[in-house]
Order: structure tokens, then C-alpha cells, then sequence
């Protein structure tokens, strides 16, 4: 038994506790004991936290992983852009060894930023072996990880069958599911295309699938024309929709949709951040709130921006916040008398709304005891973050990567001091850049 006892922190759960100014919390292996404003406890490893906030492990709820290697080349991108350069031009020449460095080396990056578990939506995965790389990168890293299996979307060769009329992998799905049963840190769902991008028979396939085995179906919901125009309503009619669906970015629904998807329990991630800058529109943070739901949120691309879930938080928020200005001044002349959305709500967006879109609200997203070790040390006696009157203002408004001390994932601790343990970057940096410049050389944009 392995028991570590954190004390004197000022300790965020985002559950019923609340905040606690003061307090201790009980790690016993892979599970919290026990919070408490004092906690007595002999044999244990002790950390002294003070002047330290305590939050829950952060949930990066949507973020393709395998671009890690090409960090920065996206950034200037439109979405028709990204289409074209990334999915029918430098997706193509990864080979499996390109996945395993990406996925590993950006998911030891997700740790480091404070992000336990990640939602790692592949689909840029043509072959068994390119699977197997990715999932390897992400049991290496010692994240806790949710991999979506998607599919490749390259353009259609003459005489080959476009991509959006190709039913999803069942057997694929299935094999994962069998080769990695039992871990506990690692899950497998779809990552299916919806009939937003599929037609109307592989929309119903991908989302029977789903509901058979017992997968969540992640899918992307915008950015164009719809393939198959009135396909929500026929998977409605037919039962398919429900809890184990979610909605990434979700542009395109209208206001009747988006209320009966809320009314069936789906769940919706955003990715603010990249949803302004690829031309999605604004996120659907706003439209969700007024139905008494929230988003999850997510990075989606590390080849346009960074992988910092709590400026993801920051970003979802101010954009929000200003949407709601901007209306409050054309509808009264003036400017709000307060603000519509607290940081307390956004700090919900990157954990508890992330365990809820992964189903698994009673593991992860809060700290409380029973739940699953996945907690995060930041350091608010610095410079950037002192003096503190109101912690989850100072973690959501204030605080970086430099205050990012320590990370656990169930009990285990990933990082110590500002380092990560146990983890040599030295190789797996220059392996990365070594895959970075071979994809872009291919394609000539090296």
C-alpha cells in the first residue's frame, strides 16, 4: 500500500467541498481518502503544499494528437486550408512510427501542462500499426487516456470509394477493445464521422456500433455543407442518439437541435481557441449555457495552437464574455452590470465537464474522496500569481506553465518540482523533429 499525504494547500475540489483554504488530502494508491481542513496519518510519503493550489487533473476533452510533430505549421491555416494541406496532403505520408512519436511526446506535454486525462481523437490512422503506434505512445507517457479511433480522410482516388461513404472499422474497434481490456488508465471509443460528413447509411452504422459496444461516438459537427441534410432527425426517429454521443464544435446545428440533443443527454466539446481561428465560428459555449448545459473543451490542434488547457479555459471564456457584452450594449446602451460568466464555471469546463463527456463522473473531474488521484500542485506563491484573494480566479486568470509543480495521475506522480519524472526528452525531441521535417519535406513545405 502506498499512501501520500499532501498538506497545507488551499485545495479547489469542484465538488461539494468547495474550496478549502487550508487543508490536506489523503492519496491511498490509486484513490483520495480523505480531505480534510487536518488530516493525521503515519507511513506516508508527506509533501508540503504550502502556498500551493491543489485543482483536479485537467481534461483535455478533444485534441488530435498526431499532429504533435507539426507544431506551427497549421497556425496561419482556414479550416478549407487545413482540409486540404493537412488531411489530403501531409496526413498522408505518416508512417506508424510518426504516430508513436507524435502521440507520445504530446501527450508527456499534456502531463506537464497540468492535462491528466486526454481525449486523443485519431484519425489519421490507416493501418492496424499505426493504432498500435498511437496507443503505445499514449500507455508510455502515463496519461490517463481516451483513444478515439477514427479514420483517415484523404481525397478519392479515382475509382476508390470517398471516405464519408465507408462504414467505420467495426472489427478494428473490436480488436482495440479486446487487446486493451482491463487498463486502467486507458479507454477506447469512435471517433466516427456523423452525417454531418458521412452519408445517411454510414451515419446509422457507425452510430449502431457505438451503442453495441458500449462506445462512446465522438464526432465533428460543422464546417461546410452537411452531407446528409436532415440526418439528425432519422437517427433521432430510429433511437440511435443518447448519452454515449458526443458533438465536437457543433457550428452548424440549429436551435431546435441543439434543445433536443440537451434533452437526450449528448454531450458537446468546444475548442474555442481553434474554432475563431480556422473560421468554425463562435463556440457554442453561449447557445448551451441558455439550455442549462456546458461544454467540455479541448486543444484540437497543436499544429495551430498550443496545448495549455487552462488558456484554453481563459480563451473559451473571455470570447463568451464578450458575446454577451456586445449583446447587453445592443439591446440596453450600456455595458453589463456584471459579468455573465464566473471563472469558477470555466475552471468546470476543463474538469468536471470533461469527466462527464467521458462518462465518468464518479472516476475523474473533481476531488473527492473515492475518486481517482488525478490532481495537479500549482505554485501561487510566484511572482505572476501573488497576491491571491480569490484562488480559481488566480488558477483560470493567472496562472502558467510555470506554476505547474506537480502532476498526479492515479496516486502515481508524473511530475515533481516542474519536472517530469522518469521521462528523458533529449531522444524523443529530436525523434520529433526528425518526423516534423520528413512530413513536410514530403509534401514540399519544409
Amino acid at each position: 500500500m502506498i499512501r501520500t499525504l499532501i498538506q497545507g494547500a488551499t485545495i479547489i475540489t469542484m465538488d461539494r467541498q468547495g474550496v478549502l483554504p487550508s487543508a490536506d488530502i489523503l492519496v491511498t494508491n490509486d484513490t483520495i481518502s480523505e480531505i480534510a481542513p487536518q488530516i493525521n496519518a503515519d507511513d506516508t510519503d508527506r509533501i508540503d503544499a504550502t502556498g500551493c493550489i491543489v485543482i483536479p487533473g485537467l481534461i483535455n476533452a478533444h485534441m488530435h494528437t498526431w499532429q504533435t510533430a507539426l507544431r506551427g505549421v497549421a497556425a496561419n491555416w482556414t479550416l478549407p486550408e487545413y482540409f486540404r494541406k493537412m488531411h489530403a496532403g501531409l496526413a498522408t505520408v505518416f508512417m506508424p512510427e510518426d504516430l508513436h512519436i507524435a502521440t507520445l511526446v504530446g501527450a508527456l506535454n499534456q502531463l506537464n501542462s497540468g492535462t491528466t486525462t486526454l481525449v486523443d481523437w485519431c484519425h489519421n490512422n490507416r493501418t492496424p500499426e499505426h493504432n498500435d503506434a498511437a496507443v503505445a505512445g499514449l500507455i508510455e507517457s502515463g496519461i490517463r487516456a481516451a483513444f478515439f479511433h477514427g479514420t483517415p480522410k484523404p481525397d478519392p482516388k479515382p475509382g476508390e470509394t470517398p471516405f464519408w461513404e465507408v462504414p467505420h472499422p467495426r472489427a478494428e474497434v473490436e480488436r482495440l477493445l479486446k487487446a486493451h481490456q482491463g487498463r486502467s488508465l486507458l479507454s477506447v471509443h469512435a471517433a466516427v464521422l456523423g452525417p454531418h460528413y458521412s452519408t445517411l447509411e454510414v451515419a446509422q452504422h457507425d452510430f449502431r456500433m457505438a451503442r453495441e459496444l458500449g462506445v462512446i461516438a465522438s464526432l465533428h459537427q460543422g464546417g461546410g455543407p452537411a452531407r446528409t441534410p436532415g440526418g439528425w432527425q432519422v437517427l433521432d426517429r430510429e433511437g440511435l442518439l443518447g448519452e454515449q454521443i458526443n458533438i465536437v464544435h457543433g457550428h452548424a446545428l440549429d436551435d431546435a437541435e441543439l434543445q433536443r440533443f440537451c434533452e437526450l443527454g449528448m454531450s458537446f466539446s468546444a475548442a474555442a481557441e481553434s474554432e475563431m481561428s480556422q473560421g468554425h465560428g463562435h463556440p457554442l459555449t453561449g447557445r448551451l449555457r441558455k439550455l442549462g448545459r456546458a461544454p467540455s473543451l479541448g486543444v484540437d490542434l497543436e499544429s495551430v495552437l498550443s496545448g495549455d488547457m487552462l488558456t484554453q479555459a481563459r480563451v473559451a471564456l473571455g470570447i463568451q464574455r464578450s458575446l454577451d457584452n456586445v449583446a447587453h450594449r445592443e439591446a440596453h446602451g450600456s455595458i453589463p452590470p456584471t459579468s455573465t460568466i464566473t471563472a469558477h464555471e470555466a475552471l468546470g469546463w476543463v474538469t468536471v465537464e470533461g469527466a462527464r463527456m467521458l462518462r465518468q463522473q464518479h472516476r475523474i473531474g473533481s476531488l473527492a474522496a473515492g475518486k481517482q488521484a488525478d490532481l495537479v500542485l500549482i505554485r501561487a506563491d510566484l511572482l505572476n500569481m501573488q497576491p491571491v484573494h480569490d484562488p480559481v480566479a488566480s488558477v483560470v486568470f493567472q496562472a502558467s506553465l510555470a506554476n505547474i509543480d506537480s502532476v498526479m495521475v492515479a496516486g502515481q506522480w508524473k511530475k515533481r518540482a516542474g519536472q517530469l519524472i522518469g521521462v528523458d526528452l533529449t531522444p524523443k525531441i529530436a525523434a520529433l523533429q526528425a518526423s516534423g521535417r520528413k512530413i513536410v519535406g514530403a509534401l514540399g513545405l519544409a
